[in-house]
């Protein structure tokens, strides 16, 4: 059986607020850390039926950013609920509100 590692690195300043995030993977292409500004994070927790999560990001991650890396997470769910379920309905709508949210970050800049 084939195994492949995650590696997560948090550096913290003195009121345990993230300073900066570093990363590597087994499959990632590229040899050595790379650094990040934010991640999440999602298990789930088959035997309570529940999602565990971890959402961190930087204090330098500028607030742009992290609205539009969610909603690129969002997106990103949209594809893997159809590969994984082949739910159509639900990959319309959630691409849809990745639309709207698009428009809004707009609208506010």
């Amino acid at each position: 059986m084939k195994r492949s590692e995650i590696k997560l690195i948090v550096e913290l300043d003195d009121d345990q607020i993230p300073e900066k995030i570093l990363w590597d993977a087994d499959e990632k292409g590229a040899d050595g850390l790379s650094e990040t500004k934010s991640l999440s994070l999602s298990l789930w927790d088959h035997q309570n039926k529940n999602t565990m999560r971890i959402d961190l990001w930087t204090k330098d991650m500028p607030v742009d950013e992290m609205k539009r890396f969610y909603i690129d997470c969002l997106g990103g769910l949209a594809q893997s609920v159809l590969n994984s379920t082949g739910d159509e309905f639900m990959n319309q709508e959630i691409n849809t509100l990745c639309d709207r949210l698009v428009e809004h970050v707009k609208n506010e800049s």
